[in-house]
């Protein structure tokens, strides 16, 4: 024990802002333990209030009722038209993760909360909906994305994409105890930071109208937040295939 403590004492004095790289049998584990989680819950329905503030998105307050059902059965409910965010909501942190590639852990000890850890990646460029103009294009284009996973809970808490050291999204969620002790989101954040025309149908598509023209949104977005409340949940009761 304390020849380990020795090593790692020693690995801090060289590695700049006490940053931790861990090998990839570490990031297998946590990103499986978190895939195990979200797979405990079998199902779910929950009302959900969308606020967005975006150019070319300018949109009331809208409410939704969504179904989940595993693996990957979604139902979405709401009169008119309505917009949701696509990144993160109701897919599972593997299909996420396989969106990247080069995955290591950084372990930031100054910034991070205890028992928060990161998670990070570069994204697979076919994995957005985005059209390079060549290859050189293709070889600079070069976005990571950190993954903050709370490791007492097996959630994930923050994801951030940035090229270089610019951040063009970022999502926080915030969890809470509803239905009888199940441990999910009650609250997410969702942050756009677009100066490049090249993100910007990337951007848009990922957003995604689940109600509404596609054609209708014109302009590109240069920052935008978009905030979900989720309320009353309903967790493992039972939901009907024929309902989705």
């Amino acid at each position: 024990m304390i020849k380990k403590l020795f090593v790692v004492s020693t690995l801090l004095c060289f590695i700049p802002n006490n940053i931790l790289l861990f090998g990839n049998s570490d990031a297998t584990r946590i990103i499986n333990n978190t895939e195990k989680k979200f797979r405990s819950v079998d199902s779910y329905e929950v009302k959900m209030t969308i606020s967005m503030s975006i150019p070319a998105f300018r949109l009331p307050r809208k409410k939704y009722h969504v179904f989940f059902k595993q693996p990957d059965k979604i139902k979405i409910e709401s009169k008119g038209f309505g917009v949701l965010p696509r990144t993160g909501m109701f897919t599972s942190p593997m299909e996420n993760f396989n969106n990247l590639t080069d995955i290591k852990i950084i372990n930031n000890l100054k910034e991070l909360p205890k028992d928060n850890i990161t998670v990070s990646g570069n994204l697979i460029l076919d994995s957005l909906a985005l059209e390079m103009p060549n290859d050189y294009a293709k070889l600079t284009f070069k976005p990571t994305v950190n993954v903050i996973i709370d490791t007492s809970k097996w959630v994930i808490t923050r994801v951030t994409t940035k090229i270089d050291t610019l951040k063009i999204m970022e999502i926080q969620n915030r969890y809470d105890f509803v239905d009888k002790g199940y441990y999910l989101p009650v609250e997410s954040k969702v942050e756009y930071f677009v100066k490049d025309a090249r993100l910007t149908k990337w951007i848009k598509k990922d957003i995604g109208l689940f109600i509404g023209d596609y054609q209708n949104i014109k302009g590109d977005m240069v920052k935008g937040l978009i905030s979900v409340i989720y309320d009353n949940y309903k967790v493992n009761r039972e939901i009907k295939d024929s309902i989705f």
